[in-house]
């Protein structure tokens, strides 16, 4: 009797073993099989692909096959995931749910909630509620009193965490920055002096003006920009902020891009010079406004630089 363990016959030519000296029998195809038992009523959160299609876990294709409702930012991306993994609709539509249309949708997914449905909601891609509109549903959703589930699975900004080579015991996720210069750079310098490591999205026609923005305000800064991820043109590059600003990739970039900063180096305060920031400011600003305006423009304890900033003001 063969043992179950042993591959099948396939004929005069069975396929060669890919490693015959590992000692290791070949890979081969694993059974696997999507559910379909009653789910419990309540909204799920179902983190869906950002690149690579199996990379969808089981228990969202569970979910999928089995909710009562769904319900996707686009409509025509959750149907195509459903067709990739032969998840059938069996007459179930898919209702739209995105930043232009939440308050019109929103109360209809509410009331199948308040009747006992189950309703799973997709975001284009990765986990729901990271940088797109179901923040309110499920906010509305668990003030209504309906049990609120989350199925984690892929989500880009820990994909570029976990490539980036940073800290990763203490980090901040930003979102996009604000897309006009000035903007940026206030933005930039209020979060680049958090003691984390720092990820934000960005549009790739706007990475090289990013770039150029930390350079001014951290040249050093060891800066991760990562494209693409898990698709077929993943790339990673690495660098300081002043090296990748010059960089003339940056300006071609294509796809979606996450970007990862490390945290900031210890600096050392020189006193006179933030005196001096701080007597311009002064001119103009109340005390605090004033200490909390350096301390933001020098990456600086805004402690003490307000201890500083007293001491010039007990002088007047």
């Amino acid at each position: 009797m063969t043992d179950r363990r042993d591959p099948p016959n396939h004929g005069p030519n069975p396929r060669p073993n890919p490693m015959p000296n590992s000692g290791q029998d070949p890979a081969r195809r694993l059974a696997a099989h999507v559910e379909a038992a009653r789910l419990d009523p309540g909204l799920y959160l179902v983190a869906t692909p950002i690149g690579a299609a199996r990379d969808i876990t089981l228990r969202a294709l569970d979910v999928l096959n089995s909710a009562d409702m769904l319900a996707a930012e686009d409509t025509r991306v959750l149907r195509h995931l459903l067709d990739i993994h032969g998840v059938p609709l069996r007459g179930r539509r898919i209702l739209s749910y995105h930043d232009h249309n939440g308050d019109r949708a929103r109360p209809a997914l509410l009331a199948a909630l308040s009747d006992g449905a189950s309703v799973a909601y997709c975001s284009d891609a990765g986990t729901p509620l990271v940088a797109d509109p179901g923040y309110r549903l499920a906010l509305d959703a668990a003030e209504a009193g309906a049990r609120v589930h989350a199925l984690p699975g892929p989500s880009s900004a820990l994909a570029a965490l976990t490539l980036a080579g940073l800290p990763s015991d203490r980090f901040l996720f930003l979102g996009f920055p604000p897309p006009t210069q000035s903007a940026r750079q206030t933005w930039l310098r209020r979060w680049m002096a958090v003691d984390s490591t720092l990820i934000l999205f960005e549009s790739p026609r706007r990475v090289s003006r990013t770039l150029e923005d930390l350079a001014l305000i951290d040249p050093t800064r060891i800066t991760v920009v990562a494209r693409e991820l898990t698709k077929k043109f993943e790339e990673v590059i690495r660098g300081t902020a002043a090296d990748l600003s010059a960089d003339p990739r940056m300006a071609t970039l294509k796809g979606e891009v996450v970007m990862v900063l490390d945290r900031p180096s210890a600096v050392e305060m020189d006193e006179d010079h933030v005196r001096a920031v701080l007597t311009a400011h002064m001119r103009t600003m109340s005390v605090k406004d004033a200490a909390r305006e350096a301390a933001q423009e020098l990456g600086l304890p805004r402690r003490d630089v307000y201890q500083l900033a007293l001491g010039l003001a007990d002088r007047d």
